[in-house]
């Protein structure tokens, strides 16, 4: 009796499984996870492309070709105003760990062990802030920010994390130098350098053709181009079809960091497009600026077309951003005022396109604030990881935006501080809806724009607007009281710069 109770109660469950393999729906299958491409390029302007960023066209939008940037922005989102920090390590290390740069203090870029590339000023010292960079591990000395990294989370999740191309995350001989130490799985081409010693595989990527130059700088997995007559912005997307293609074949959902060292310097022609700008009468270094833009717009379809032709295109989400604004050297990004480094919207604005197949509706745009913290709580929560992000990370993720729901972004405070001397004196920047406040630590100087009014920054307003002025002083120091953040020395008192509500109140 109780075998054919047992028989009978066996026979009813492969009933009902039989039942369900036939109908498909009584039985979930486990949503496959999303793949992840951030294509990250350096020294980017906000205008350095074809499609629009301002609500009109403007003339660099007319001078650069790049179709593929154009077809992200119809197929996903375009955000209008996205930031990042002004210099390249803040951000990335921002990104790698949801933390404003004021928080983690890496407010400058890296490059040699426990030496600062601050100059000497004759007004302020920099503070002693994390000139080493990004670590995985405490206790490295001048490195006193350590984190749980996004690619870490990504891999202990079973992504496959590939890195390639510029990583400039930590200084030469720190742990945060090596991708492979911050959660990647693969590294390709990076390490603790911000620019190659040439985009030219005829130069082997390298310097030391010029009779100088750190070999400890040359770029890593990249000696099978040596000798080449190759680009190392087509070299690196290679390298990233690869990548994609064995990820597939594991059938592993990845996570790829194509960091494109374009546009930074050195200014080296790409020859493919190179003639093109020279013909239609721009000069040398406008004409190799543009080719280093064309490149990157190829890598970009070539990587979109790869992701079509392995069928996974449908389930892999494509984000395209830049590090920073665009170098001095590069034409000014109109009608933005200034360029990488400063406080000013050049600086600090960046071109950003998500395309999320299913989920955020082409040809969209958003004009919410985004900043690069933001990257790290939107990608864990897209690959269904949102209760990893760390609690006490500055980003907000905005895939609500992606979903196309309604934002309070307008009410969120953004932070920019940068308190050392290399370059552009050292200011501290606070946005809140329209109103954006600068403070100038050599002299102490406020200055209040309205950027709904005043996108080109050319109508200061402190003096007429005294209570605007007060307010954004006082959230700024706020801001940075909160994040701890580190202010310069005055040389003659040897005191801290006096924050700015100080200032403010004192006049």
């Amino acid at each position: 009796m109780i075998k054919q109770h047992v028989k009978f109660i066996l026979l009813s469950f492969l009933l009902v499984v039989s039942f369900g393999a036939v109908h498909g729906s009584e039985i979930p299958k486990k949503k496959k996870q999303p793949n992840i491409v951030f294509f990250f390029v350096g020294d980017m302007g906000w205008q350095d492309t074809s499609v629009p960023f301002y609500k009109e066209i403007t003339a660099l939008n007319e001078r650069y070709k790049t179709p593929n940037m154009e077809r992200l922005a119809r197929e996903g989102m375009k955000f209008t105003q996205a930031y990042a920090s002004a210099v390249c390590t803040p951000s990335r290390v921002s990104l790698m760990t949801g933390v404003n740069a004021a928080r983690h203090k890496v407010t400058n870029w890296t490059l040699k062990k426990d030496v600062s590339p601050d100059s000497d000023h004759e007004v302020v010292k920099s503070p002693d802030w994390n000139l080493n960079g990004l670590s995985p591990v405490p206790n490295i000395p001048h490195t006193y920010f350590h984190h749980e990294n996004l690619p870490l989370l990504l891999s202990q999740n079973d992504y496959r994390t590939i890195h390639v191309g510029k990583a400039h995350f930590g200084a030469l001989g720190t742990p945060g130098e090596d991708p492979l130490n911050l959660g990647f799985d693969l590294n390709i081409g990076g390490n603790a350098t911000g620019g190659p010693g040439s985009y030219l595989g005829i130069h082997n990527f390298s310097s030391a053709w010029k009779g100088s130059g750190n070999p400890l700088l040359d770029l890593p997995g990249l000696e099978a181009y040596h000798g080449e007559e190759i680009y190392l912005t087509e070299a690196l997307t290679r390298e990233g079809q690869k990548a994609i293609s064995k990820a597939v074949k594991d059938n592993k959902p990845f996570y790829l960091y194509l960091s494109h060292y374009a546009n930074h310097p050195p200014r080296e022609k790409d020859e493919r497009y190179y003639q093109n700008y020279i013909d239609q009468g721009l000069n040398e270094l406008e004409a190799t600026y543009a080719s280093m833009i064309e490149g990157i717009d190829k890598s970009l379809g070539d990587i979109l077309n790869h992701l079509d032709k392995l069928g996974v295109d449908d389930n892999t989400i494509v984000v395209f951003m830049s590090d920073n604004g665009p170098h001095p050297q590069a034409p000014q990004n109109l009608p933005l005022r200034g360029h990488k480094l400063g406080p000013y919207e050049g600086g600090i604005r960046v071109p950003l396109l998500v395309k999320w197949p299913g989920v955020t509706n082409p040809g969209t745009v958003s004009d919410d604030c985004i900043i690069i913290e933001d990257i790290y709580p939107t990608f864990l929560e897209i690959a269904g990881l949102k209760s990893l992000a760390n609690k006490s990370i500055d980003g907000q993720s905005f895939v609500p935006l992606l979903k196309g729901e309604n934002s309070n972004s307008g009410d969120r405070p953004l932070l920019w501080h940068f308190p050392n001397t290399y370059f552009s004196p050292p200011y501290s920047v606070v946005r809140k809806g329209n109103w954006k406040l600068i403070y100038h630590h050599v002299d102490q100087k406020l200055e209040l724009f309205n950027l709904r009014d005043d996108i080109s920054e050319s109508t200061e307003l402190s003096q007429t607007n005294k209570i605007k002025t007060k307010e954004m002083a006082e959230l700024m120091t706020m801001l940075l009281k909160e994040t701890k953040a580190q202010m310069p020395t005055i040389n003659a008192t040897g005191q801290f710069v006096p924050y700015p509500d100080q200032v403010y109140s004192g006049r």
